[in-house]
């Protein structure tokens, strides 16, 4: 493979006009998020002095985003998506709106702050949902890699700014100017994505569907689909046992002897590795054996953060993380692109909003479980055993699914509910 082939494939923005307005919608949003995402944070803590509120504010908006993707997937493949994009953007804008006046006058008020947590939460889940299920529709099938690769490297790109300059917004103007703009972000991107078609989906005898019966169908596809099946349970051996980040704080005090410094810099790494990447993944579509890959991937990430557990110095911890990074985001690209080739046009809308669910609750289980490994067996324990474990549930796979070691994202997309690769 040639070197030109290794670098981030950007035929998407070149041929398909409408995913380049979903691209820069999404990247400028990405960067405005990241504001929120920190500035909520501080701003609980400001009003309140406690970590434990901090905590609920959170608990709160992900319960919410959980109920919103369900929700939303059903709505996504029944109502225009694109109709239902904008909608959502324009409501959590007026929802950031509220929060930064809020927080701009001298007695701001926890409770709305939880009730913005809410809607927000539940707003961004039915909105996801209908994104995800929407980029099938905007670019050829030969470039989902592709497609999924450039959203990837915004978010990431976003996880390694978006905090240092809501800092720095933070500790000038003030949070409230974080929700500002954040919420003039959201603005822009109704603006720019108000020029996508029509994106209907769903077949017209599906519309008076129950929902419940609805999500089923859902759930069903995933359980005669040997593809996609697999993807989801990849990915929870890597969620569940290999997910080090509530440990970072430990290891890098008690581990490292670094202090606060050596913290962030534990949270930067696996960023700065997925940021390198998501750069370097143009070989991700072009790759025959897309479903070896994703394996070989997921692989790389539990290796990444057992030999993290075991490094013992900083520097080498932070090679390790970074390795650990890019195996996450090539994983990330890999299952993204197979999932929406291996699902038909009528379900992308249920099946995306439940990898999105997947994605959102499993790490936080996933860090609650290292915690408890990490009583027993100490911070770098815990991490190595994770670690161990998140290798030997891949290679179980590997083993025990072969529709999912044989998945390929060469040929024509799915068009069957229970094509099974």
């Amino acid at each position: 493979m040639r070197l030109g082939e290794m670098v981030i494939d950007v035929t998407p923005l070149r041929s398909a006009s409408a995913y380049r307005l979903v691209f820069a919608a999404q990247t400028l949003t990405v960067l405005t998020t990241a504001l929120t995402n920190v500035a909520i944070n501080l701003h609980v803590y400001q009003v309140t002095g406690s970590s434990v509120q901090v905590g609920l504010v959170s608990l709160v908006f992900g319960i919410a985003l959980l109920g919103g993707l369900l929700a939303g997937g059903v709505m996504a493949d029944r109502v225009d998506r694109r109709r239902l994009i904008l909608t959502t953007r324009a409501v959590v804008a007026v929802v950031l709106g509220g929060l930064a006046v809020n927080a701009a006058i001298p007695h701001p008020m926890l409770w709305f702050v939880y009730v913005a947590a809410i809607l927000a939460g539940a707003i961004n889940g039915l909105g996801g949902s209908a994104l995800m299920a929407a980029i099938p529709s905007l670019v050829k099938p030969e470039h989902l890699t592709a497609a999924g690769a450039l959203i990837t490297v915004t978010s990431q790109f976003g996880a390694m700014v978006g905090p240092t300059v809501a800092g720095v917004i933070a500790a000038g103007p003030g949070v409230a100017a974080c929700f500002a703009i954040d919420a003039l972000g959201y603005v822009a991107a109704v603006l720019l994505m108000w020029r996508l078609p029509e994106l209907r989906a769903g077949k017209p005898d599906e519309d008076h569907q129950h929902p419940f019966h609805a999500i089923a169908e859902g759930f069903r596809f995933l359980r005669h689909n040997a593809v996609v099946r697999g993807l989801l349970v990849i990915d929870l051996w890597a969620m569940l046992f290999a997910m080090p980040y509530a440990l970072f704080p430990q290891m890098g005090t008690e581990v490292f002897g670094g202090g606060p410094s050596a913290v962030g810099l534990l949270y930067t790494a696996p960023a700065v590795g997925a940021f390198v990447g998501a750069l370097v993944s143009g070989w991700t579509g072009r790759i025959r054996h897309s479903g070896r890959a994703l394996i070989g991937s997921v692989l790389l990430w539990g290796l990444g953060v057992t030999a993290f557990g075991l490094s013992g110095e900083l520097w080498l911890g932070l090679l390790f993380l970074a390795i650990a990074g890019v195996g996450d985001t090539t994983s990330e690209i890999l299952r993204r692109a197979l999932l929406q080739h291996h699902t038909p046009d009528h379900l992308q809308g249920r099946v995306s909003s439940l990898w999105l669910a997947q994605a959102t609750t499993g790490p936080a289980v996933g860090n609650a479980e290292a915690g408890l490994a990490a009583r027993l067996l100490g911070p770098a324990g815990g991490i190595v055993a994770g670690g161990i474990v998140c290798v030997l549930g891949v290679c179980l796979v590997a083993v025990t699914m072969p529709g999912l070691r044989r998945a390929s994202l060469q040929g024509e997309p799915c068009h069957s509910p229970t094509s099974t690769a």
